[in-house]
């Protein structure tokens, strides 16, 4: 898949240049590109101990993004998913560090563990005192005798960054880190492989399942499971996180993969704030990419217990922009709307035929979700399918509460509903289209008058009219044919939809940003949904 960079060569140099320019001089690089990439702190008090991480680049904003006070004093970037050289960890070491020593966090990869343990064993022998710890937090593997190390690094780096800032010893330091490593677990997921500049895309993961235990350099995971939901997705992680769990609160940590969206995340978040094991999360790092897989579609949740000197090292005020910050997890404040805005409720009021003929339509638009999605992809965000389907979902539950009998103040509820249950500018648009409909038939139009009084309200305030590429250009004809049966309204509403097709510059609505290329050929979403609606409400009228 295409991506926006230059060479192979020179992509995680370009990259480090490019955070540098905005560090506000706080931060650094060695001079050793390419083979020595090294970004460390100007402001370094060679008195305290220093930390230094590092590793294979493709991680971002691990490692680089987490120098600054209260963190890492140096990180030692290797290529992408490559262990950087002895030479380069042995730059690192001696650019930072004093009397007080250093303590290297290493994550337990092969590569690290030897390129970092030979960086040591060399500055030892220069006189400096060099501590080395190694992350093993996957859980994934339980059986595996060198446990990755992955996300749950990043504890190491705030607590004994915190210390360390603090001015405590480095034995100090290294016992606070060897104690975090003890107690921390993480596991991944995954619904997709990441890409590897410059190579193509490992398609291992099927349509319909996610990758469980997968690793940071896209290593594969210990299963792949069924797929459903946010929701069974982080209760898998919760059953192999939750028999790892001591006693006593826990801080989480949340990390996005690096291809997730915000949404998506936060989702998770909730899930696993909510699960059984959410009332032991005290505290929350993120969500947010800490320790990414490139454009992993994943995310991965780290576990530590935490007691009152974690929490303190956790809360410690930090720099680096990429720390998210530990923020205590509370319940969620409700208040109540102002005056005015709490939704009127009308008097229900049962009549079965209405009833089916209001279930009738929810249930059309519900199952053109799929395709009318597809279809609004061609030319707009592909949301038209799931907007209608979301508000006749809410129309259904409120059936019981409507006034089925009453067909004025039905028109009115049905419009106040979808202003409160639709997004976008459709749902507006309904809204006041029912709410039109709703004063029209108080004043003694019969239903076809009500609804094409709808239609001209929402022209007049949405702007739109036959011709413009919009959903009136299939409900105008529909209502105009209505008073000769659902035969002729479903035709007419189908011939105005086609006709869409054809028109290649939209005057309203999302579709009008668009080139005449992504139009042609394409009926306008909203157009169908009015077409197929009648066309099913005349088939089963036929039935």
């Amino acid at each position: 898949m295409p991506q926006f960079i230059n060479t192979k060569e020179t992509l995680v140099t370009e990259a480090i240049d490019a955070m540098l320019r905005t560090a506000g001089g706080r931060l650094a690089r060695l001079d050793g590109y390419p083979h020595i990439k090294v970004v460390m702190r100007t402001d370094w008090d060679r008195s305290r101990v220093a930390l230094i991480s590092g590793g294979g680049s493709g991680h971002e904003p691990s490692h680089a993004g987490f120098v600054g006070q209260g963190m890492l004093t140096a990180a030692v970037c290797g290529e992408v998913f490559a262990s950087p050289s002895v030479d380069a960890v042995l730059a690192a070491i001696l650019a930072v560090t004093g009397k007080a020593g250093c303590l290297l966090i290493v994550k337990n990869y092969t590569g690290d563990r030897l390129n970092f343990g030979l960086a040591a064993e060399r500055a030892r022998a220069q006189g400096l005192r060099v501590s080395m710890v190694i992350v093993d937090d996957d859980i994934a593997l339980p059986d595996l005798p060198q446990p990755r190390g992955v996300a749950g690094t990043l504890f190491v780096h705030k607590i004994a960054g915190a210390l360390a800032e603090q001015g405590a010893d480095l034995d100090a330091v290294t016992q606070a880190a060897e104690r975090v490593i003890r107690g921390v677990v993480s596991i991944g997921m995954s619904l997709d492989t990441c890409t590897i500049p410059g190579n193509p895309k490992e398609a291992r993961i099927k349509p319909g399942k996610a990758e469980l235990g997968l690793g940071i350099h896209g290593e594969a995971g210990i299963e792949q499971v069924d797929f459903s939901t946010a929701r069974a997705a982080m209760e898998m992680v919760v059953d192999r996180l939750a028999p790892r769990m001591g006693p006593g609160p826990h801080v989480a940590l949340l990390n996005n993969l690096g291809g997730a969206t915000p949404l998506e995340m936060g989702v998770l978040a909730e899930e696993l704030l909510t699960s059984r094991i959410g009332g032991q999360v005290r505290w929350l790092v993120g969500p947010a990419p800490m320790m990414t897989s490139l454009d992993m579609q994943g995310f991965s949740v780290s576990l530590l217990p935490a007691g009152r000197a974690e929490e303190a090292a956790m809360a410690a005020p930090v720099a680096p922009w990429a720390w998210p910050g530990c923020l205590p997890v509370g319940g969620v404040e409700v208040v109540a709307l102002p005056d005015g805005l709490a939704p009127i409720r009308p008097i229900p009021s049962p009549d079965d035929e209405m009833r089916a003929l209001i279930e009738r339509c929810c249930t059309i638009l519900i199952e053109a979700e799929g395709p009318l999605n597809a279809l609004d992809a061609k030319s707009g965000d592909g949301d038209t399918g799931s907007t209608l389907a979301t508000a006749a979902r809410a129309l259904i539950g409120a059936l019981d509460r409507l006034p089925l009998a009453d067909q004025t103040q039905l028109y009115r509820a049905i419009g106040l509903e979808l202003s409160q249950t639709m997004g976008g500018s459709s749902g507006v648009l309904l809204a006041i289209f029912f709410a039109a409909a709703g004063d029209a038939s108080a004043s003694g139009q019969d239903m076809i008058g009500a609804l094409r009084a709808g239609l001209d309200r929402i022209m007049q305030v949405g702007g739109a009219r036959p011709g413009d590429r919009t959903m009136i250009d299939a409900l105008a004809p529909a209502l105009d044919a209505l008073g000769d049966g659902l035969a002729a309204a479903a035709g007419a509403a189908r011939q105005g939809a086609d006709a869409t097709a054809a028109i290649t510059r939209a005057r309203a609505g999302r579709a009008s940003y668009l080139a005449a290329e992504s139009l042609a050929g394409h009926n306008d979403p909203g157009a169908e949904a009015v077409a197929r609606l009648f066309e099913e409400l005349d088939r089963a009228g036929a039935a």
